[in-house]
């Protein structure tokens, strides 16, 4: 007979029948519950359905007649009930990861990921390269798109500029980029092909590193040849070479130098500043001058007809062509003197130096609007320290 309701509300201690293989569970604190005991392949099974408060007898009982239904049929209760909780956490485990898959940009993998790997990696420099690489060539593309939606052609897009110009720093871009989505894949943030691998992969769109035909005419000058070439041009004389001269020293463009002023200079702070009306962003900037660069100037003759730092011959700017001439006396027309802009870059990545601070020193925006509404420096002081050590690498020649 089943339990009536002042039996289960009286129960004493112990397991009760109620019938059909229910029991009431009462513990000595006097906590109730509700259990089926039932036998299937030979083993006695017991099944909890929960407490009394939440579940009355009639429903119990219910429960119980359709729990009883199963095992006539050779299903296992519990063992249905366990499959079911696994298959909701296995939902719930799919759930979470697709929600941090949405959240998962390349930069913010490629970030964790050298965080992770920076302490077994050999010094700063290689942690900073990493760093710089992805910065300048990677992050303006893919930055801000999720691992799983990065494709081949979006790799390409990235190598394909430079691939040929600086294969070099292509190959350790395209590595680090595998690097990157390797660790997304294996973390399970993206699936299928890495896109950057090589073998079976972009060699179908790229040639071999060996099989690249060398430029024979390269805008930049290669920053291990800018020592000699400087020792040379420092021997050379006039305004022009001067003017090259200091273009090179403070990695200025050819009209902000060919246009500087005396009274932009203060010799005592070693500054530069050029005025917005004279940049191409129409943004003041600061030029930290070296020790070579000072000296330059404190050798440069001042003359009554101008206040040009570097005057043609009646007082006026020099042309575009001036500096360019320079180096077609020297033997070096195919290279620009805009490319020792990139000369120093290259140089200053490689030394390891704050992707923001060289491209400060080149007067470049770094960011979009939003960036850099919320800068609020010119990294003055770090710049000094790279503009000191890029004048004692161009003095550096054996």
């Amino acid at each position: 007979m089943p339990l009536t309701n002042l039996q289960i509300k009286n129960a004493p201690k112990g397991m009760h029948s109620d019938g059909n293989g229910l029991y009431l569970a009462v513990t000595g604190k006097g906590a109730k519950s509700w259990i089926f005991r039932y036998q299937l392949g030979g083993k006695r099974r017991e099944m909890g359905l929960g407490p009394v408060m939440a579940l009355p007898g009639p429903e119990a009982r219910a429960m119980v007649a359709q729990l009883k239904l199963k095992v006539a049929n050779g299903i296992d209760p519990l063992a249905e009930r366990e499959a079911e909780k696994l298959a909701a956490e296995a939902a719930a485990r799919a759930a979470r990861l697709e929600q941090e898959r949405k959240q998962q940009t390349f930069q913010k993998v490629a970030e964790a990921y050298i965080a992770t790997h920076e302490a077994g990696w050999s010094n700063a420099k290689h942690i900073q390269q990493w760093t710089n690489t992805l910065k300048t060539y990677v992050y303006p593309k893919i930055g801000s798109k999720t691992v799983d939606a990065i494709t081949t052609a979006d790799v390409v897009a990235i190598l394909k500029p430079i691939w040929a110009k600086k294969p070099e720093t292509a190959s350790r871009v395209r590595m680090r980029i595998e690097a990157v989505l390797n660790s997304a894949k294996a973390l399970g943030w993206r699936e299928g092909e890495n896109p950057a691998v090589w073998k079976g992969g972009l060699d179908a769109v790229l040639p071999r590193r060996g099989k690249v035909k060398t430029v024979r005419h390269h805008p930049a000058m290669p920053h291990a040849s800018a020592p000699a070439f400087m020792a040379a041009l420092k021997a050379r004389e006039g305004m022009g070479a001067r003017a090259l001269e200091f273009t090179i020293l403070t990695a200025a463009r050819s009209g902000e130098v060919r246009g500087a002023r005396w009274d932009e200079i203060d010799l005592e702070k070693a500054l530069w500043v050029i005025p917005a009306t004279r940049m191409k962003a129409k943004r003041e900037h600061r030029v930290a001058l070296s020790s070579a660069a000072l000296a330059l100037l404190r050798a440069m003759p001042r003359f009554a007809n101008s206040l040009l730092i570097f005057p043609g011959s009646k007082g006026q700017a020099l042309s575009d062509m001036s500096l360019s001439a320079v180096l077609k006396r020297m033997d070096l027309g195919h290279f620009t003197v805009h490319g020792f802009r990139s000369t120093f870059r290259d140089w200053a990545a490689e030394q390891g130096f704050a992707f923001d601070a060289i491209e400060a020193a080149l007067a470049h925006k770094i960011g979009n609007k939003v960036v850099m509404a919320y800068l609020r420096t010119d990294h003055l002081e770090v710049r000094r320290d790279i503009m000191e050590k890029w004048a004692v690498y161009l003095a550096s020649v054996n």
